[in-house]
């Protein structure tokens, strides 16, 4: 874990903490002033008409607008003062004017413009009287500045839509702030990663790293499930790009490349006692530097983001470089006799990051494959993620000008395993400066930090469970790289803040089943009556999903059978039984999904939706494989059918 705590921040002064209003991350130079902003039915949002920039940020608000409850304010293009409750955004490249790095003294601050009143390239400038202007020297400024709004018009201690005077200049401290998620094995629904972006961007987190699977035309045998569709990702990038978020995707190799290389033998590394290793890609050889190139190209297809992030992690994870001599042989070939296994390593590092340099995209890697054992040095402009303690500390790759990403365990959310202690490190008042096994005085150098979410017990938690899990951490991730690192006395008083804000406008609330509990009438919409029908207790669980119950046996509806992959059966078509019921078992719990003429069922872990066989049973497959089953439940009584019709009802209406 961390070595030495980061000196605490100074405590807020507890007069000006009650003066300035709550957002996450905190506002750190509120002046109050007289009197208040009321957002009623005339409010408009008005932008110049030469100013498209801030004409595409009020869109946007606008739009969150909308879905927070507050609909039909419209853009206005004009020049002018505006009238009392109406919101102007602007651009003003002119207060650009360059950024400090971020702070370098002992104790972290917010990084300050070098001029007074520059915004730098994120920062903005928010005036509330009796009207709201918010000023940004670049669109990403200016929306930052619409997210601190629609937290002040959600703080309840304000009261309804009411936001108190007073002015503000809000820049980041670090320029990277940012999620990952390893979708890489277990598929994590678009909706899920949707609200992600969303919640990201109303916490001004502006980073969201995705190793994942791509759906691939030139390499059909490596599409196993857990892909995503192309089409998905458009649209989450064209989310992100709309909510400033950047998406940066990742394959990672030459290890941990089994999604991707399983049914490739000739791709795969192989040992001096003739083994294919089916997770590791052999760096030697051209075919797999083209394979893994021809990946990136496709990739291109649907990410727009300027990085590429190619891992690099745990190559020889549970083996070592002696397994194959060849390594060493091609190393000492192009680097001379004192080169080592390690070099291939780095030169297979660097040839990607030549190739993505040559389509416009800068490159990112892990730090623990930087051991110091190798002679070649990594290409500089890498950015390196720092989450792993190895004998390259992180000041001797700062100081050898390498970007440095904090990428911590201590940041790492693991589905049953290891979370991160968001109160612990609130205590610490930890800040990217803290790294495994050192902590550097100075930020300098350090883009900033990330939280990562990890699935390696993939049955270990849900989707659901997760979001709920990541609430604080994501907060606390966006307070200590944007401002401060305590803004309140207490981790109690942080989670209190955090709470009242709530999520981000238009982010969807995916634990709420559309039925209620009760026994119900299974039959196949489509089937003309081929399928017997099936009596089913259906009940919801603890984090929103449906357990599917036979009342004649007890038993309940659960994937299990199949290969497993992280410990989660992932084969399509395999089989769904009927098991002994345990409200701990996330094989059991389902998703129904309300779709024309009746409900679709998907596992809650596996993703993979309900297909019937012509024998009566049930099997799971991916959407896109095989057209999901469309089931009717029918309430076993009458009472149950009018509480069917209530819940339905208020469903359609939010």
């Amino acid at each position: 874990m961390l070595t030495g705590a980061t000196p605490a921040a100074a405590e807020p002064d507890s007069r000006a903490a009650a003066a300035t209003p709550a957002t996450v991350p905190a506002l750190a130079n509120w002046t109050a002033g007289s009197g208040e902003f009321v957002f009623s039915p005339a409010t408009r949002i008005l932008v110049a008409p030469d100013d498209p920039a801030a004409r595409r940020t009020a869109d946007t608000l606008a739009d969150d607008l909308r879905a927070a409850g507050r609909p039909g304010v419209p853009v206005v293009a004009v020049r002018g003062a505006g009238r009392a409750g109406d919101i102007l955004i602007a651009t003003a490249p002119e207060r650009a004017a360059p950024e400090r790095a971020a702070p370098e003294q002992a104790a972290p601050e917010r990084a300050k413009p070098e001029r007074a009143g520059a915004l730098g390239e994120e920062g903005y400038e928010l005036q509330v009287d009796d009207r709201v202007r918010i000023t940004g020297a670049s669109a990403a400024g200016a929306f930052y500045g619409t997210r601190t709004l629609l937290q002040l018009l959600a703080d309840p201690r304000s009261g309804p839509d009411r936001v108190p005077a007073g002015r503000t200049v809000d820049t980041p401290a670090y320029p990277e702030r940012g999620v990952g998620v390893c979708a890489c094995y277990i598929h994590i629904t678009p909706e899920w990663l949707e609200n992600l972006v969303r919640d990201m961007s109303y916490l001004k987190l502006n980073q969201l790293l995705l190793e994942l699977k791509v759906k691939s035309d030139r390499h059909p045998e490596a599409n196993t499930w857990g892909y995503y569709t192309k089409d998905e990702i458009r649209r989450l990038v064209a989310l992100g790009e709309r909510y400033h978020i950047t998406i940066i995707p990742e394959i990672n190799s030459p290890g941990h490349m089994d999604p991707w290389i399983e049914a490739r033998p000739d791709l795969q590394l192989t040992d001096s006692d003739g083994a294919a290793q089916p997770s590791r890609l052999d760096v030697t050889t051209p075919e797999a530097f083209a394979y893994y190139t021809s990946r990136m190209d496709e990739y291109a297809e649907v990410f727009t983001a300027p990085e590429w992030h190619m891992g690099a992690d745990e190559y020889m994870l549970g083996s070592d470089f002696a397994k194959y001599p060849h390594i060493l042989q091609y190393a000492r070939e192009r680097y001379g006799p004192a080169a080592t296994p390690q070099d291939a390593f780095i030169d297979f590092v660097n040839r990607v990051e030549a190739y993505a340099a040559a389509h416009g995209k800068r490159l990112r890697i892990w730090n623990d494959g930087l051991t110091g054992d190798h002679t070649v040095p990594v290409t500089p402009g890498t950015t390196i993620e720092h989450w792993l303690n190895v004998r390259t500390k992180p000041s001797e790759l700062l100081a050898q000008g390498y970007p440095l990403m904090n990428a911590s365990y201590a940041l790492y959310l693991i589905r049953g395993g290891f979370h991160m202690n968001t109160a612990s490190l609130y205590d610490q008042s930890w800040d990217p400066r803290s790294f495994e096994g050192e902590k550097v005085a100075s930020a300098a150098g350090i883009t900033g930090a990330k939280i990562s979410l990890w699935p390696d017990n993939g049955r270990g938690e849900t989707e659901n469970e997760v979001a709920a899990g990541m609430f604080l951490p994501l907060r606390y991730i966006a307070q200590t790289t944007w401002g401060v690192p305590r803004p309140d006395p207490d981790y109690a008083a942080f989670t209190a803040r955090a709470e009242a804000l709530g999520h981000a406008p238009g982010y969807t609330d995916l634990t709420r089943p559309p039925l209620p509990d009760g026994t119900y009438t299974v039959r196949d919409a489509g089937g003309s009556g081929q399928l017997p029908a099936l009596v089913r207790k259906i009940a919801r669980t603890g984090d929103g999903y449906v357990t599917l119950a036979d009342p004649a046996t007890g038993r309940c509806a659960e994937t299990r059978s199949g290969k497993l992959t992280l410990n989660t059966p992932l084969e399509p078509g395999s089989r769904v039984t009927q098991e002994v019921c345990s409200a701990t078992n996330t094989l059991q719990r389902w998703q129904l999904t309300p779709v024309q003429g009746g409900f679709q069922l998907t596992n809650a872990i596996t993703r993979m939706s309900v297909v019937a066989t012509a024998d009566g049973g049930w099997v799971q497959y991916p959407p896109d494989q095989r057209p999901p089953t469309v089931w009717t439940l029918t309430p076993a009584d009458s009472s149950q059918k009018q509480q069917q019709e209530q819940q339905q009802q208020k469903g359609n209406h939010s």
